[in-house]
């Protein structure tokens, strides 16, 4: 599944939290740098893919006439052309790949900075931080589909996209988030 920019911070905190709780890492400044750390790497692999996916549409609206006559796909267009350009603005597509070097990534920043210390295998911390990632993602997804349910049950018909059906669907999602003690 796909990271979006409003999941950095939870995913950071999520990361930070199964450290803490592994028994196997110490803290040398507290939480609050681990999480910041994590969430910065974050970030700034969700920017970059936002970067390339905007390339992309601009390249699309640069072709439009072509694509149009050519009665081309234009969903397939923009993965054919995303999948071109993604080495070149430095993102993986496949989300193993990616999860497991944004792990690794996180792993040497917090040891670099002298924010952590661990007494087992590298890759047994690094295999901690994945963990965290994709555990959150999949909580994230019976999530919005919980909010999905309730909302195909709302008493009153919502049309997705629009900007009253989005913020029913925020309101339902913090709530879910809450119940499960995810913030």
């Amino acid at each position: 599944m796909r990271i979006k920019l409003p999941h950095a911070p939870y995913i950071a905190r999520k990361i930070t939290t199964d450290l803490l709780g592994s028994g196997f890492v110490k803290f040398k400044s507290g939480t609050e740098p681990i999480t910041a750390v994590a969430q910065e790497i974050l970030c700034i692999d969700i920017n970059k893919e936002r970067a390339l996916e905007e390339r992309v549409k601009e390249l699309l609206e640069q072709n439009e006439n072509e694509i149009d006559f050519m009665q081309i796909d234009r969903k397939n267009m923009f993965w054919l052309i995303k999948k071109k350009l993604a080495k070149e603005f430095g993102v993986m597509l496949s989300y193993d790949d990616r999860y497991s070097s944004l792990s690794h990534e996180i792993l040497q920043r917090l040891w670099r900075e002298n924010l952590i210390d661990y007494s087992v295998s590298e890759n047994r911390v690094k295999n901690l931080i994945y963990g965290a990632i994709e555990s959150y993602l999949k909580q994230y997804e019976a999530i919005e589909d919980s909010v999905a349910d309730r909302l195909e049950n709302y008493k009153k018909k919502l049309i997705p996209g629009t900007e009253e059906y989005d913020l029913i669907f925020e309101r339902l999602y913090e709530e879910e988030l809450s119940k499960r003690g995810m913030i």
